[in-house]
C-alpha cells in the first residue's frame, strides 16, 4: 500500500485526514512538529506528504525545504493561512498544492489524486532500482526497507533502521548525538548519548567489514556521526 505522512499539530485534523486517506487504501503515519515531520519523512520515505505550516516548533516550510532536498514526492499544504503571499511562499518552497482550512474530504482526496497523476506524468516516480543505495558491498533498498551485505539479507531492528535512514537522508553531513537522539528516539531521550553509541556499534557490526575501522559509518569525535557514500 502507498504510504502517506501527515504533519499536523491539531489532533482532530490529523484524525480527519488519516481516516480519509485510509479509506482510499493509504498507510498513514503522523507527526505533529517540524522536527518529527522531517525525521518521519526521511525514515518513512512516503509517497505523499500532507502538512500544516503553523507547527509548534517552527514553520512547515522547513519541512518542505528539507524534503525537497532529496525527494520530489507530492506534498500538499493544509493551512488556515489564506493570504496569497503565504501560498506563494509554500509553493516556492516546493509544495505541490495548497488547501485552505476548513476543507472537505472530497476536495482533499481530489487534490491527492491529482497530485499523484501529475507526479506519474512528470516521470518523477523512481524506479525500484533508483531507490537502492550501494556503499561498498552494502545495498540499502529504501523502498523495500531491506539491507543486504555481500548479497545476504541483514536484519535491522526498527531503531537501527531509523538511525541508518536518518544518516542516509543526510549523507555527508555530520549529525550530532542530540540531533540523532531527537530524530530516532524523540525528545525524552535527548540526553541519552549512549543510545547512539550502542546502536551505531550494532550497525557497524552488521554492515562494516571492519567495525573497528569503519569505511562509511564514521565518528566525528565528541560531536556525532556521519555516513559517507564515497571515500
Amino acid at each position: 500500500m502507498p504510504i502517506a505522512l501527515v504533519v499536523e499539530d491539531e489532533s482532530h485534523i490529523r484524525g480527519f485526514v488519516r481516516a480519509a486517506l485510509e479509506a482510499e487504501g493509504w498507510t498513514v503515519f503522523e507527526a505533529d512538529t517540524v522536527q518529527r515531520g522531517t525525521v518521519e519523512a526521511a525514515t518513512r520515505q512516503p509517497d505523499l506528504l500532507v502538512l500544516d505550516l503553523g507547527l509548534p516548533d517552527g514553520d512547515g516550510c522547513e519541512v518542505i525545504r528539507s524534503v525537497r532536498s532529496w525527494s520530489s514526492v507530492p506534498l500538499i499544504v493544509l493551512s488556515a493561512r489564506s493570504d496569497e503571499s503565504e501560498k506563494i511562499r509554500a509553493l516556492d518552497a516546493g509544495a505541490s498544492d495548497y488547501l485552505t482550512k476548513p476543507f472537505g474530504v472530497g476536495e482533499l482526496m481530489a487534490r491527492v489524486r491529482a497530485s499523484q497523476r501529475n507526479h506519474r506524468r512528470a516521470g518523477d516516480v523512481p524506479a525500484a532500482a533508483e531507490t537502492v543505495v550501494r556503499v561498498g558491498d552494502v545495498e540499502i533498498d529504501r523502498a523495500a526497507r531491506l539491507v543486504r551485505k555481500g548479497g545476504e539479507a541483514v536484519h535491522l531492528t526498527p531503531r537501527e533502521w531509523g538511525l541508518l535512514s536518518v544518516l542516509l537522508a543526510n549523507a555527508g553531513r555530520v549529525l550530532t548525538h542530540r540531533q540523532l537522539l531527537l530524530s530516532v528516539w524523540g525528545p525524552a531521550a535527548a540526553g541519552q548519548s549512549h543510545y547512539t553509541r550502542i546502536y551505531m556499534g550494532n550497525l557497524r557490526r552488521k554492515l562494516e567489514t571492519n567495525p573497528a575501522q569503519p569505511d562509511f559509518l564514521l565518528t566525528e569525535n565528541a560531536v556525532g556521526y556521519r555516513l559517507v557514500l564515497d571515500r
